[in-house]
């Protein structure tokens, strides 16, 4: 019997949506309102019952009762066999034809597939070897007015899925495991962490001056101050002036940042990133701290620290390969940058094929060579370090080289997951620092980092030596699940809104962008 396929929903999607409000109004004309029911106390989750009745020889019953609840994904036998899921697993509950016909029949008549509803019943192993309940009281606990998506398929349409996401979830088990992987690594994140004694922290989300990375901003208003506020593009500068005023030596967020940029398979406009700080550090202590981190996350998330994504076996076991920029370049490229002024830069690049903007910097170069012929061939965790100071405005440099920063960047997949410094903390640099940046967006460059005098004043306070980190969790997620798509990993990805125009099988554009 549970072989036997589900009920059909009906074809005409609307008629099905009529004949399930007509069965919720005769449950309201009999006082049987399933959204004015009470409480239904479980005493067990689906895969409890399993567990705990797992020694039941085929054919044998007791005589214990259970509580269950769940939702209703198969009917068969005309309501004899019903398969219920909670966020477990499957339970089978049966009930006699004499109750479906008798006490139970008005319950049973009024049931559709996606209906919510609380069982209590003696557990048995069928002769088959099914773990059932056989039900003593049944009460529905929440009509489903809309058909279920796909008969319990799941929803085909990409976009559909993303824009719908509690249908995709209700028939779609691989997306729920998915999304419960992407949780499990943040809480392994936050409770590594914690285990190395980082503080747990929060900073603002509405930042008066956008900094701490080099981004476009989304900008909105703060009616009562009538001042611009954006949205913060990184947690960076508050979380290094908690470490400069004392609050710890070591803190660490998790939360959101939004960068007005393109939407596409690895970028969403909101995201999750980690970032910490350590005083007393540098950007060498850093790559230890990432590596362990990045591989208790895959051990949370696989049991392994080698994960399988696309056609490669990505290796997350520490220590990560650790190599140069400008020597990348050299090694995929066959250019060589370093001793080059701006123009030679330039130049050599133009003559491998690299597009150039007019007046780019050595540093800019240098970045869009390595995007170029790099960045494609880094499939396993590497650590790209000796990035210019020039793309680094908030990085230390090298003592031995200063046109480098003591930044590294960790590619996976081709993608960058993490990014590190020695921070710089000496503040007159630092404002040397802003003002070139500064003189860039005037320029042009709407990306290019403001002046921050709070965070200077802030560093003038006595910023001592510092490592920072930060790893983007929705790529880490995606690594780590398989996903070729930062959508399947975000809950509720952004989208442009559905228009009338659009119809009912999505937006082409979104679609487009998965």
């Amino acid at each position: 019997m549970t072989n036997q396929p589900p009920v059909q929903a009906a074809p005409d999607a609307s008629g099905e949506r009529a004949n399930r409000e007509a069965k919720l109004q005769h449950l309201r004309q009999l006082g049987l309102d399933p959204y004015l029911a009470p409480k239904f106390p479980k005493s067990h989750k689906n895969t409890a019952v399993h567990e705990a009745f797992a020694h039941l020889q085929p054919d044998e019953r007791t005589e214990l009762t259970v509580a269950v609840a769940g939702r209703v994904m198969a009917i068969r036998n005309s309501g004899m066999f019903i398969d219920l899921v909670d966020d477990t697993v499957k339970l089978q509950i049966y009930t006699g034809k004499e109750d479906v016909q008798g006490r139970f029949a008005t319950v049973m008549k009024a049931l559709d597939l996606g209906d919510i509803i609380g069982v209590r019943g003696t557990v048995r192993r069928t002769k088959r070897g099914e773990i059932t309940v056989d039900t003593t009281e049944i009460v529905v606990l929440a009509k489903a007015l809309e058909p279920p998506p796909e008969k319990w398929h799941g929803l085909k349409n990409v976009e559909q899925r993303y824009r719908h996401r509690e249908y995709d979830l209700i028939g779609n088990d691989e997306s729920r495991q998915t999304l419960r992987t992407r949780f499990r690594v943040i809480q392994s994140v936050r409770n590594f962490l914690s285990g190395e004694g980082f503080l747990e922290v929060e900073t603002p989300m509405l930042h008066s001056i956008p900094g701490g990375a080099i981004a476009r901003p989304f900008i909105t208003h703060h009616n009562a101050l009538d001042i611009p506020l954006y949205m913060r593009i990184a947690p960076e500068l508050h979380l290094k002036r908690l470490v400069i005023g004392g609050l710890s030596e070591k803190v660490f967020e998790i939360n959101r940042c939004f960068r007005n940029e393109g939407i596409s398979p690895r970028h969403n406009p909101e995201f999750t990133t980690m970032e910490l700080y350590q005083a007393y550090a540098d950007y060498e202590d850093m790559m230890d701290i990432a590596e362990r981190t990045i591989a208790q996350a895959a051990i949370t998330a696989t049991g392994g620290t080698r994960v399988k994504f696309g056609e490669h076996e990505i290796d997350f076991t520490p220590p990560f390969r650790r190599a140069t920029m400008l020597g990348l370049i050299e090694e995929h490229g066959k250019v060589k940058l370093e001793g080059l002024d701006d123009a030679q830069a330039r130049d050599a690049a133009k003559q491998v094929g690299v597009a150039i903007a007019p007046g780019a910097s050595w540093g800019k170069v240098v970045e869009a060579c390595f995007e170029h012929f790099v960045e494609p061939n880094l499939i396993q965790p590497t650590h790209v370090v000796a990035l210019p100071k020039a793309i680094s405005p908030l990085a230390k440099a090298n003592h031995a080289n200063p046109a480098i920063a003591e930044r590294f960047e960790t590619f996976c997949n081709t993608w960058e997951i993490a990014n590190a410094f020695s921070e710089l903390a000496d503040p007159q640099e630092q404002r040397a620092r802003f003002e070139d940046q500064q003189s860039q967006r005037d320029g042009g460059d709407d990306e290019a980092h403001r002046i921050d005098e709070d965070f200077l004043k802030a560093q003038s306070a006595g910023m001592m030596p510092m490592g920072g980190l930060g790893i983007g969790i929705d790529r880490l997620a995606m690594l780590l699940t398989n996903s070729p798509t930062i959508r399947e990993v975000i809950a509720f990805p952004t989208l442009r809104p559905r228009s009338e125009d659009q119809g009912a099988e999505g937006v082409a554009d979104d679609a487009a962008e998965v």
